[in-house]
Parts: structure tokens; sequence; C-alpha cells
């Protein structure tokens, strides 16, 4: 038995993933840092190589537990509207929820630009590679079956239509400092679940 599968280290290793997610939430792949981990933890600096072989695989295990985090949320969230068909204003504000992050939901872009910063960052690591496919394909998975309990007709090709729909409001509003990107993203998801 190790020290990290006793109740004391999975708690100590628990603690350092969320430190982590949460600094990657706040700053991105740059404020994930030994020392940074370790404070937010409060724990030891030692510990973050003592539970992790690397930081690498720490990265990991911190984009893991976030994106865990909001599909679970997601997934409550769904079942909280039970078994019924969702309005358009339900969907679009679950896909953004999902796409964007519930931070979004107040408006700003500081939120928004470290999510995408750190999508579009997230090739330059090949350690998070295959994470990242199976985390996406989950994403999937819940936002298809968010369509099939709306009235939209919305097969997997059109749903990676609209997630570029989406990405594409976000990422102009982002060019062109709109203060609220999620905005920009719901009218331009609205506007294609209408037609």
């Amino acid at each position: 038995m190790t020290a990290a599968s006793t109740p004391k280290g999975e708690r100590r290793r628990q603690l350092l993933v969320v430190a982590a997610a949460e600094l990657l939430s706040e700053g991105g792949f740059a404020a994930i840092r030994h020392r940074a981990v370790a404070e937010r933890a409060r724990l030891p600096l030692a510990a973050t190589t003592y539970y992790f072989d690397s930081l690498e695989e720490l990265i990991t295990a911190a984009v893991r537990h976030e994106a865990e985090e909001e599909l679970a949320a997601g997934r409550r969230r769904l079942e909280e509207l039970a078994e019924r068909r969702l309005g358009t204003e339900e969907v679009v504000e679950l896909v953004l929820d999902l796409l964007l992050g519930t931070d979004s939901r107040d408006g700003g872009t500081e939120s928004v630009l470290l999510r995408y910063e750190r999508l579009v960052g997230s090739p330059r690591r090949p350690y998070l590679a295959e994470s990242m496919r199976d985390l996406h394909s989950r994403l999937h998975e819940l936002l298809a079956e968010i369509f099939r309990r709306s009235d939209a007709d919305i097969g997997h090709e059109r749903m990676l239509e609209l997630i570029a729909l989406v990405d594409g409001a976000v990422v102009n509003a982002l060019i062109e400092s709109d203060p609220d990107p999620r905005g920009a993203a719901r009218r331009m998801l609205r506007a294609q679940l209408l037609r």
C-alpha cells in the first residue's frame, strides 16, 4: 500500500488536484506551479512531487477534475428539469453552461477568455491529448442528450456546427472586446435553434 492509497494520502492528493483546478480556472496553465498548488492546498511543497510524478500529471488531474465537475453539474441540471421536453431557452443556457462554463453567466470576458486560452493551449501539451479526447466525447454525449430532450431535431453533425457557431461568436466577441461574449453566443445559438 502506498501513501497515496491511504485515506490520508487520498485526501491530500485530492486537495492538490482541487487546488490545481482552481488555479487553472483563475490563471490558465501558467498558474499551475508546484509552489502555488501547495500553498493553495495548504500542504508542504514536497507533497506535490510526492503524490504526482510530474507537473504534467498534476495538470492532467486538474483538467480532468475541472471537466468532471462541469459535466456532473450539467447532468444534475438536466436531471432537475425532469423528463420533460426542454424549451429553447433552457437548451441555450444548458449548452452555454457546458461550452462556456457557469462563471460566464454573470457576463464579463475573464472567465470565458481563460477557458478559451486553456482549450486552444491544450494541443501544445500532448500529455493532455487522451484526456481531452475522452472529456470531449463525454461532453458531446451530454450535449446530444440535451438536444434530444428538446424539440430541436439535431443530429451529430448539426450539433458540431452549433458548437462551432458558439465558438466563433465567442472568439469574435473577445476580439471585438465585447463585454458579454456569452450574450453574443446566446444570440447566435438562439437564432439557429429557432430557424
